[in-house]
């Protein structure tokens, strides 16, 4: 039997810096959790990626890891909020 995506979306922002995609996508694939899309530019200096990603296999729970991925944003001077996929669709609802 297959099993459910229990997707989210992580958006990442702040001064572009080597590693900061190296650095976010190592903490995902370390904690069980799989890329599904990802979008990221660079506008005058500053980086913005949005990653879709299935927690569905994650070793942590959401809070949990959302909680662990503002530490990392500190620690690489980022800004990274996670949002689960159905709340993230309610706030950008037009």
């Amino acid at each position: 039997m297959e099993k459910t995506m229990d997707k989210a979306i992580i958006t990442v922002v702040g001064k572009d810096t080597v590693g900061i995609i190296a650095r976010v996508c190592t903490y995902l694939a370390d904690n069980g959790v799989n890329v599904l899309d990802i979008s990221q530019t660079i506008v005058s200096g500053y980086f913005n990626m949005m990653m879709i990603v299935d927690m569905a296999s994650a070793k942590k729970h959401f809070a949990d890891i959302s909680g662990e991925m503002d530490t990392l944003g500190e620690e690489i001077g980022v800004s990274i909020k996670c949002q689960r996929e159905e709340i993230f669709e309610k706030m950008h609802r037009i």
